[in-house]
C-alpha cells in the first residue's frame, strides 16, 4: 500500500500535466466553449472566445508598441526575455468565481515598455490586442504603469503555455483574470480607455479583485 501511494504521488505531477494538455488542446479546437466548464488539478478553466488560435513561438511571435509613443518598436520573443524580469505570486481570481493561490507569474513590467517607446502628451490609456484575432483589453495609463502589471512570459515558473495564452500574455495581479488578456500581440497607447472584449458584455472596466463587477472577493495577495 504504501509502494502504491508513493507511486501515485510520483505519478501525479506527470498526470496533471497530461489533464492540462488534454484539455487545453481540447478547449483549442472548441467554438462551443464547453470545455471551459471542465476544471482541472490546477484549479484553472479554459476560456477563448475564437474558434481557434494560432500557435507562435520564437520564429514568429512579434508584439507590436505602438499608438501614442514616439518610438514605436516591434519585439521578438527573445527580446523579451533579454529584458530584466520581475516575479510576482499572486492569488487568481476569476469573475466566475474560481480562485487558483499563490500562481508565480513572472515578464517584463509593462511600465519598462511604456517608458522605452515614450508616452506622449495626451495619452491617457493603453489598449491590448491578441493573436487570437478577436479579444481586446485596456487599462488606463496609471493602472498600466503599475508595478504589479507584466507582460508575463512565464507562469509557474515555466513558459506560458499556449493553452494559458502563452508565449506572452498580459498579467494584471490586482485585477480579475478577464483582464490579464491571453496570446497578447499588441500595445497601443491611446487617448482614452476603449472597453474591452467582456466590458462590450457587461463586464466592469475597472475590474479590481473584490471592487467591481458586484462581487466580494477578498484582494489577490
Amino acid at each position: 500500500m504504501l509502494g502504491l501511494g508513493a507511486a501515485g504521488v510520483a505519478a501525479a505531477p506527470v498526470l496533471q500535466r497530461g489533464l492540462e494538455s488534454f484539455l487545453g488542446a481540447a478547449a483549442g479546437k472548441d467554438p462551443t466553449g464547453l470545455t471551459g466548464l471542465l476544471p482541472n488539478g490546477g484549479g484553472f478553466r479554459y476560456y477563448s472566445v475564437a474558434a481557434s488560435v494560432p500557435h507562435k513561438g520564437a520564429a514568429d511571435y512579434r508584439l507590436t508598441v505602438d499608438g501614442l509613443v514616439d518610438r514605436p518598436a516591434t519585439y521578438t520573443l527573445d527580446a523579451l526575455r533579454a529584458l530584466p524580469q520581475t516575479r510576482l505570486v499572486r492569488d487568481v481570481q476569476c469573475v466566475t468565481g474560481w480562485r487558483v493561490p499563490g500562481t508565480p507569474f513572472a515578464g517584463v513590467r509593462l511600465s519598462r515598455l511604456l517608458d522605452a517607446a515614450g508616452v506622449r502628451p495626451g495619452a491617457g490609456a493603453v489598449r491590448f490586442t491578441c493573436f487570437d484575432g478577436t479579444y481586446t483589453e485596456s487599462l488606463t495609463l496609471a493602472q498600466a504603469r503599475r508595478d504589479d502589471v507584466l507582460v508575463a512570459l512565464s507562469m509557474r515558473d515555466k513558459p506560458v503555455s499556449h493553452a494559458h495564452g502563452g508565449p506572452v500574455r498580459l498579467y494584471v495581479a490586482p485585477m480579475y483574470f478577464y483582464k490579464s488578456a491571453k496570446w497578447l500581440s499588441g500595445i497601443t497607447v491611446t487617448s482614452k480607455v476603449r472597453r474591452g472584449f467582456w466590458e462590450e458584455r457587461g463586464y466592469d472596466t475597472d475590474a479590481w479583485v473584490g471592487r467591481s463587477n458586484g462581487r466580494d472577493d477578498h484582494p489577490t495577495s
